[in-house]
């Protein structure tokens, strides 16, 4: 079904706003991960290495201190929880995660229609999986903002590979006779 909106009134959302966003959505998602690695790390045992860290620590003396499982663990359950998130309410009536509601952004599709939670899921494993993986994260961070900053039709690379477009609310159609 296509929305009554043309596209010239569809807005595409750029850069610097989709960062905010996700600025907001992580500190939201950090909440959940905090109370998980505290009751984690007092079941595991491993509490008494979050005293023992301090500026500077390579990679290898983390993993030595809290052990690769408790650190695969917190992993697991940040990217569940993240495309839980992000799936569950992009496809749901809000069309939008709540760092995006709050900026007035909205997933949709090439037409913004709503889209279902299937098509949120490929956009979340397209493009927001990436990012918790180490190493290569970072690349694709910036290749994924390269992508929403330079082409007009600012759209990131799992925006394109799940048939997906960030839109920002369109203010001046709603308030015409």
């Amino acid at each position: 079904m296509r929305n009554e909106l043309t596209n010239n009134e569809l807005r595409p959302a750029g850069f610097w706003i989709r960062l905010v966003a996700g600025t907001i959505d992580f500190i939201i998602l950090a909440i959940p991960l905090a109370v998980f690695v505290s009751f984690l790390s007092v079941g595991m045992g491993t509490w008494q290495a979050f005293l023992d860290l301090h500026p500077g620590q390579t990679g290898n003396e983390i993993v030595d201190q809290f052990g690769r499982t408790f650190l695969f663990a917190t992993l697991c359950f940040f990217v569940v929880t993240s495309w839980l998130y992000f799936a569950s309410l992009e496809s749901s009536s809000l069309r939008g995660s709540i760092g995006k509601l709050v900026l007035g952004l909205y997933v949709g599709d090439d037409y913004g229609n709503s889209i279902g939670f299937w098509q949120a899921t490929r956009r979340f494993w397209g493009g927001r999986f990436l990012l918790h993986v180490p190493y290569v994260g970072i690349y694709y961070f910036l290749v994924d903002s390269l992508c929403v900053s330079v082409p007009p039709g600012k759209r990131a690379f799992h925006d394109i590979l799940s048939g997906c477009r960030v839109f920002r609310q369109n203010t001046t159609s709603a308030s015409k006779p």
